[in-house]
């Protein structure tokens, strides 16, 4: 099964760190192996948190969990065909303590922390930006959020990544790469 993560966690790899109380990652994740994915799950400590998960996925696409021991949430996003697909092969894996872990790409966390442009979101933009503009694919963002302008009928995405990017560049154009 391809996944990786994303969130708060990904923003701490690629910009500044954030507090966050769960884990979201994003899985491919067949309709025929769901079953055994939870019971893999649920061996792995990790409790299901709604009733009838093809439904809660068909309805929303997200599989809740709470991993019993420790407490912590885990919001797993069932990836769709298309963009998503995308963004699973532009995965970086990235080493945690001798744990290998693929991370969404700063490039498509970009995209998606502008589409859902909640202020917390576009605190995280500000925090990657001002850490690695110089080293984003900036073409790569821009295709993206045009894409997504494209399929959700908007023009309201580029402008926004320009306007914080504008504002990195402006802010920090000595301390970007690190």
């Amino acid at each position: 099964m391809a996944w990786y993560l994303f969130g708060a966690q990904a923003v701490v790899v690629w910009g500044r760190p954030r507090l966050s109380a769960d884990l979201d990652v994003t899985a491919k994740l067949p309709l025929a192996e769901m079953q055994d994915f939870l019971e893999a799950m649920a061996e792995a400590g990790f409790a299901l948190e709604t009733g009838d998960p093809e439904e809660h996925v068909a309805e929303t696409r997200v599989l809740p969990f709470l991993h019993t021991p420790t407490g912590v949430p885990l919001d797993l996003v069932v990836a769709g065909p298309g963009l998503e697909d995308e963004f699973l092969e532009r995965a970086v894996d990235r080493d945690f303590a001798g744990l290998t872990v693929p991370v969404i790409s700063p490039e498509d966390l970009v995209a998606a922390k502008i589409l859902a442009s909640r202020e917390k979101d576009l605190e995280d933009v500000r925090g990657i930006l001002l850490e690695r503009w110089p080293l984003l694919d900036l073409d790569l963002v821009r295709q993206t959020l045009s894409t997504l302008e494209a399929a959700l009928a908007r023009s309201d995405l580029i402008p926004v990544f320009d306007r914080e990017l504008a504002r990195a560049q402006k802010r920090a154009p000595r301390q970007a790469g690190r």
